[in-house]
């Protein structure tokens, strides 16, 4: 791939006057148009360096922001793991329901997420934005006071909806913000950083507080960190409404909302309660009849939820392919692990989450140097690597033993996989964002955003089900104990053959990409030497 550092990346500007930059002149050159493959947006990027990963002062802190949050959103999808039995006994929810405590949150963060990247675009990624973390804080206090099962699972529904409507507008700001090249890499990079860092630390937030303080502080942590960015995000997040004049996609907007939540149901259903109930199988296949009612919906209609083109695109396709199953089989991984490391090496929550940290810092530097990998490799070849590292991580895993020495390969594996699957994350990014205009990437990140949810979602629970098809004997039992190691380890090597799997069909079916940045490259070699 050409070295995005060649040639600055062009600030969106109207075509007549970006004709007349490429020429020199105070006109276009008769006979000679300006690219129609560089889009114009409604309003130019915040960066006066376009092409360069400097940063003004306004863009530092609109990505303090704007990654703030989208930490915040991952802190708050694992941060309530480990306390989850103390949840269950603060406000009288059973062991065999506490996963819909979880699955609460899951189904509409999935399920929602491309009508409100839709709704962003007709009314302002800006409002949205403000709107998901107001009615976070809202969802967290109730949380945080919650004395019924009642109150509690509205709360996480609320924080549900809350991610559903953030974390795309989030994402499509961030986008945005920053021209194609690298200062819109090096600012994926970081958010692809603090993805699994948040993941990571929540789970040892989580332990913390339940240990030394209350379940309840995992709500309420959210609250003063949500307000503080409400009071700033207007003052230097500039908003983009990728266009005017649309109208929203209604049939379109409820087949794929309601088929998302069908299938992310029985799924999870499925993992926790068995796959042999109807309900999980019925639930399901609604759910894949109204996806494919929903495709048809979107073929015919004049304002379409989703473009039809957009989707078809193989970078959009092959990115999102390869980013589901960077998510889906990752968060496999961290729940395998601490089933092993909690129930069979016996080590505490705490311990565990202190554990993580180490692959937690390895995930973080991957964000760090993801944009000068990004400079010297595709973004293509960066996912397809990450893909093998993360996969070639689980299948080492599976050697694990009931012996703590096996403590040093969790240890070796998992930062290796955690770097991998944070490479993963800014690969995947940068690949289903590429080459498209401002007006498409509301769907774009809309679509990278519900990937990202439905992975995260969908991944646990079906390779829960191959360790709990093994369990066998008392709990706590050598018998039992082995039995359970034996599941794991199964449903790691599972775990690996997918994400390599994965590599391999995401390798045949992206393109090799050239960035905008270096499609001008070429263009401005062309008119030299034309």
């Amino acid at each position: 791939m050409t070295d995005t550092t060649a040639t600055p990346t062009p600030v969106a500007v109207p075509a007549q006057a970006r004709a007349q930059a490429q020429t020199g002149r105070g006109s276009a050159e008769p006979g000679r148009q300006a690219p129609d493959d560089l889009p114009a947006t409604t309003q130019p990027p915040l960066s006066a360096a376009a092409g360069s990963d400097r940063l003004t002062a306004r863009q530092r802190v609109a990505l303090l922001l704007l990654l703030g949050t989208q930490f915040m959103l991952a802190v708050d999808f694992s941060i309530l793991n480990v306390a989850l039995p103390s949840i269950g006994a603060g406000v009288g929810i059973s062991e065999g329901h506490l996963q819909w405590i979880a699955t609460a949150f899951a189904l509409p963060s999935a399920g929602f997420t491309l009508l409100f990247a839709r709704v962003a675009d007709l009314t302002g990624r800006l409002r949205l934005f403000m709107t998901g973390l107001g009615l976070l804080v809202v969802a967290s206090l109730v949380g945080g006071v919650a004395s019924t099962p009642a109150v509690l699972l509205a709360a996480r529904v609320g924080q549900g909806l809350a991610a559903a409507i953030a974390t795309p507008a989030a994402l499509s700001l961030l986008v945005t913000t920053f021209p194609e090249g690298p200062a819109r890499q090096r600012a994926l990079g970081l958010n692809g950083a603090l993805l699994p860092a948040g993941f990571t630390i929540g789970a040892l937030i989580g332990g913390l507080l339940t240990q030394y303080l209350s379940w309840r502080w995992a709500f309420l942590l959210n609250v003063p960190i949500a307000l503080a960015i409400l009071a700033a995000a207007p003052r230097v997040v500039t908003d983009g409404r990728g266009e005017t004049g649309g109208r929203l996609d209604v049939p379109g907007a409820l087949t794929v909302t309601g088929g998302l939540v069908a299938l992310i149901y029985g799924i999870s259903t499925g993992g926790e309660d068995g796959w042999g109930r109807p309900v999980v199988w019925i639930t399901a296949g609604v759910g894949l009849a109204l996806l494919v009612a929903f495709w048809r919906i979107e073929s015919t209609s004049s304002h379409p939820l989703a473009s039809l083109a957009v989707l078809r695109r193989r970078a959009v396709g092959g990115g999102n392919a390869g980013g589901f199953v960077i998510f889906a089989m990752g968060s496999a991984i961290v729940f395998l692990l601490t089933v092993y490391l909690q129930e069979l090496l016996g080590y505490s929550a705490m311990v565990t989450g202190l554990i993580f940290g180490v692959p937690g810092a390895a995930a973080f530097t991957a964000g760090i140097v993801a944009p000068r990998v990004l400079r010297r490799v595709s973004p293509r070849t960066t996912l397809v690597t990450a893909l093998f590292v993360q996969g070639s991580s689980a299948v080492a895993l599976a050697f694990v033993d009931l012996d703590r020495t096996s403590l040093t390969l969790v240890m070796i594996a998992s930062v290796l996989g955690f770097f991998g699957h944070a490479l993963g994350i800014v690969g995947f990014l940068v690949t289903a964002t590429a080459d498209l205009p401002d007006d498409e990437q509301g769907l774009a990140t809309g679509l990278a955003t519900m990937t990202q949810q439905i992975g995260l979602t969908v991944g646990i629970p079906i390779l829960s089900a191959v360790v709990a098809a093994n369990a066998a004997g008392a709990p706590g039992t050598l018998a039992a104990d082995e039995a359970t190691l034996d599941g794991i380890r199964m449903a790691l090597s599972i775990d690996g053959a997918v994400t390599i799997a994965a590599g391999f069909a995401v390798a045949a079916i992206l393109p090799r990409l050239r960035t905008r940045t270096a499609r001008t490259a070429t263009d401005a070699a062309g008119r030299t030497t034309g």
